[in-house]
């Protein structure tokens, strides 16, 4: 039976007519191949794979065995290229055994990319930036709109267009959000600096002072705040030296005060008689 998301991108789903090692397999039949001629899908948008996720899966075939085998495409140097069920080879490969259950199947690099793909995502385990990844990759290989990806994969096209958004932040940035260290939102906040060098400033503060969203947005918003222009101090040259002393010993009181985290504000003016500073000073920090 051909899968829905097959036949949504015109990828094929039979079996080679072609021998492989001399033998003609039908289609769907599940042979045994061995462990060691086989290698990874080289278009796996997984790039994180959790060790704690594949013992558990290795404890389950164990007691069980393989419930579904893996999809394999043949390969050069008689090896086997994973189309589907890395995990299940993975964890295989913990056990120990020499050979796994497998389909072989006839496709190009193309077909074999997008089904690695489609599996990850309907899976639902992949990082944001992981996703993002998917979705560029599928749009870029089948000449696909947003919309008519959205479409076909039954999502809303705000969905891939958000995420599609991430791969435009800085590296640091992403790796932040494949490890985890950093969610959706707070990398959505992020991409409202458009400068990189302000958005790994950020990202840093995030990390060192577990902000949450809204600590993160408030600190975008701050940023984005025009700076306003320092005010003109009035000159204290000429004046008496008491006078010149007393007003930079309360200058420097207030910049004492500020350095605490109190915004406290100041403003300096010069009459013909005298000097005037006037501070204000908020009743919450």
């Amino acid at each position: 039976m051909v899968h829905p998301f097959n036949r949504f991108f015109g990828l094929g789903d039979k079996t080679s007519s072609k021998d492989i090692d001399e033998e003609s397999y039908q289609s769907d039949e599940v042979i045994q191949l061995p462990v060691k001629d086989i290698i990874p899908n080289r278009y796996q948008p997984r790039s994180i794979f959790d060790n704690e996720k594949i013992q558990e899966l290795a404890q389950t075939i164990h007691t069980h065995g393989m419930i579904q085998p893996i999809v394999v495409r043949k390969y050069e140097n008689d090896q086997y290229e994973i189309i589907a069920g890395e995990r299940r080879w993975r964890a295989v490969q913990s056990l120990g055994w020499e050979t796994i259950s497998a389909i072989v199947r006839e496709m190009t690099d193309t077909e074999t990319a997008s089904v690695a793909l489609i599996e990850n995502l309907q899976r639902e385990e992949l990082t944001v930036i992981e996703e993002a990844f998917a979705y560029s990759k599928l749009l870029e290989m089948h000449s696909l709109t947003q919309e008519a990806l959205a479409q076909r994969l039954g999502k809303n096209q705000s969905t891939i267009a958000n995420k599609l958004r991430l791969l435009k932040l800085p590296k640091e940035v992403q790796d932040a959000l494949l490890n985890k260290l950093i969610t959706e939102r707070h990398a959505r906040a992020l991409i409202k600096l458009k400068d990189e060098e302000k958005q790994n400033k950020i990202l840093q503060i995030i990390i060192e002072n577990e902000l949450n969203v809204k600590q993160t947005e408030e600190r975008v918003a701050k940023m984005q705040e025009p700076k306003e222009p320092k005010k003109k101090r009035p000159k204290l040259k000429g004046i008496n030296k008491d006078i010149r002393i007393a007003m930079n010993t309360i200058r420097q009181s207030l910049s004492m005060v500020t350095k605490t985290g109190v915004d406290v504000e100041s403003d300096e003016k010069e009459f013909d008689e005298y000097y005037q500073i006037t501070v204000k000073i908020p009743k919450k920090k």
